[in-house]
Formats: C-alpha cells, structure tokens, sequence
C-alpha cells in the first residue's frame, strides 16, 4: 500500500504516521524523489486507487484533470478503477457545483460512494460524514475482487435482503435462521462498487453495512415482506439472501413464558409469509428480477442440490443461489461454494470462493437478464 496524502491531509495527520504504517516513503510533492517519476509511476502501478477522504476541494480539482500535487497527478496516470469516498459539511456535499463534479466523475467511471448522514464537524449533523473503516473495508475489498470492474449496475437499483429474522415467543424471546449477514453484506458491498443504489432490508447481522448502502431495519418475516413490497415498484433486481425463519409463535403472550417442571416446552407454530414466492406473484412481467437462496442440507429425499432444484421451480424467481449448509458450513464463514441456477435447465458451478467474489459472479447473472 502506498499513501499519497495532501499537503492539507499532512496538517491532521503527519508523513512519519503514514510512513510507519504503510512501510513505504510518503510525500505530497511529486519534486520528491524525482528521478523515481512518481507522479506518474504510482498510478499505472496502483491495482485500485482510494481517496478518503474525498473533500470538496479534491472532488473539483479531479473532475477538471488538474495535477498540482502528487495525489492529482496519480489521479490521472491511473488506469485502475478509482473509488472516492466523499466527506464533508452537509451544504458543501449539496452544493450544485459538488453535485455536478460527481456527476461528472461518475460518468468517467469513477466510483463516488456517497456519504454517510450522522455528526459532523462542532454541533453539525447530516449528510457528509465520513463511512466508518469497516465499511470502507467493503467497498475496498468488493472492487479489488473483480477483474474489470465497471460501472454496469449505474442507474440501476438493486435491493438485497439481508441476515436473520427474530419471530418473538414471548416478550423477551424469539426463534430464527442462523444467519451473520456477511453474504448479503458482500453483495451490496459488490453492487456498490459496480455503481448501482443498494437498498438493503437488514434483519439480524453480525458485521457492519458496507458504505453507500440505504438501509431498511427489519426484523420479522412481516417486516421483510413489507419492506419488499414497498421497494419493488421502483427496484431493478432484489436479491433475496435473508435468512427468513420459516415459522412464528401462533399467539403472542404478553408475559413471558415461565420456566415449568417438565422437560419439555410444547409451542404451536404457524408458517411465515413466503416472502419471495409472494413477490414473484405480485409483480408485474419479468420487472424486478428475483433472485433467490437456497441455503440446504441432503437427507433421506434428497441431495441438497435436488432440494435447492426443487425449491427454484417451486418459486418461480429469475435466478437461484444454491449452497450447502451445515453445522460448521458456510454460516458465519468468510468463503462459500454455490451452483447458480438459472433457468432452462442451466446452471454454473462456483466453487469455494469468498463471498464477495461469488456475489460478483451472481450480479454478472443478474446483469446478463436485466433488460
């Protein structure tokens, strides 16, 4: 890694910070070190280019192809994909001229992920704050995972459904899906790295929300349903990979269950909406396209590739992801393995990989079918 701060970044935070911890010299002047040609060998060398944070004053410098500092120059001998992760008070990101330097980056391919909302400088709150590392981390690690990134989901709105749903038992209570969240937070970190405006539904997760990614709490399978039924007007694809637990209590106490003598708990249960079947019903042609998991074990009827095959042709979605579970499989881990289903008696094997590589993989599909 190699930093390439400004002269302005090097008043907050110095060269010898930087330098011990990237391993490597750092300078804002491209005079230094002159006969290594810096300005120029650091961006045909770099594989990805991050600046973070992205202020005002940068933004515009880029999108007019000024080069009066190391940064700039690197900006244009780049030939590798560009992400910036913008970060300023809230009228500066909404001023015209900010706005219409984005909008020029971005038709460039650049990627400008967009700033969070929360506390900024003094008593200030609202858009403009810089995401948190983790989720930085996302977007990082999402563009460094494709050979070729490019833009191909921009002015597309893809919706992804994340993580565990909690069905309460009783006031302090609930069952549900084993579920981290790490597979849907790689497809979103995957779509925004590939331009698109995510909207994630988020049940129960384990791990951050990647950068520039609209959320939606929700909790219960209802709570899923409704989320999805109100963004599927104006989605382009949702993908389905929440962990929805099939069943809830049939009545809710409004005390808690008690801790009895027996040793056993009898509890009436009734199945959850299907919340993907439902959607397939509701729409409207082939807009949006659904995607679907399948998360499955073998047993006595069948492998778990013959159940998830089953599942798909019971749905009716576009596209099914199937990949086997197990007590210590794929739940919670950095890698999974999948066949992709898709139609027509097609399908394509992805062996182990990281999730964000194999969310790639399911977003090239869902490119390939949108129209």
């Amino acid at each position: 890694m190699t930093v390439v701060p400004t002269k302005t970044a090097l008043e907050f935070v110095g060269a010898a910070t930087w330098s011990a911890l990237s391993g490597r010299p750092v300078t804002s002047d491209f005079f230094d070190n002159v006969h290594e040609v810096p300005h120029v060998r650091i961006g045909q060398q770099a594989d990805l280019v991050v600046v973070a944070p992205a202020t005002a004053n940068l933004l515009a410098k880029a999108s007019y192809g000024l080069a009066d500092d190391l940064l700039t120059n690197t900006l244009l001998t780049a030939h590798c994909p560009v992400v910036m992760f913008p970060a300023m008070h809230t009228e500066m990101w909404e001023h015209p001229a900010t706005r219409a330097n984005v909008a020029t980056l971005r038709d460039r391919g650049v990627l400008v992920v967009d700033p969070d909302s929360g506390r900024l400088t003094g008593y200030d709150s609202g858009p403009g704050r810089l995401p948190e590392p983790e989720a930085i981390a996302w977007i990082v690690q999402a563009a460094l995972a494709k050979t070729g990134l490019s833009p191909d989901l921009r002015h597309r709105h893809v919706v992804i459904s994340g993580g565990g749903t909690r069905e309460r038992l009783d006031p302090v209570r609930h069952i549900g899906n084993r579920s981290s969240g790490k597979q849907a937070m790689s497809l979103a970190a995957a779509a925004v790295s590939r331009g698109a405006r995510v909207t994630l539904i988020r049940g129960d997760v384990d791990v951050p929300t990647p950068a520039g990614v609209e959320v939606i709490d929700a909790l219960t399978a209802d709570d899923m349903l409704a989320a999805a039924q109100g963004l599927a007007p104006a989605a382009d694809a949702i993908i389905m990979a929440a962990a929805i637990a099939d069943f809830r209590a049939e009545t809710l106490p409004d005390s808690k269950i008690k801790k009895s003598d027996s040793s056993t708990l009898t509890l009436n249960l009734v199945h959850n909406p299907d919340v993907l079947a439902t959607l397939v019903a509701q729409r409207s042609g082939r807009t949006p396209l659904l995607v679907g998991f399948a998360a499955e074990t073998g047993d006595e009827a069948g492998t778990w590739l013959e159940h998830a095959e089953r599942k798909f042709a019971k749905k009716g979605c576009d596209i099914m992801v199937a990949n086997p579970v197990g007590h210590d499989r794929a739940f919670g881990a950095d890698h999974n393995e999948a066949v992709l289903l898709l139609g027509g008696g097609i399908s394509e094997e992805i062996p182990g990989t990281c999730k964000v590589a194999l969310s790639h993989r399911v977003l090239d599909a869902v490119v390939d079918r949108l129209v």
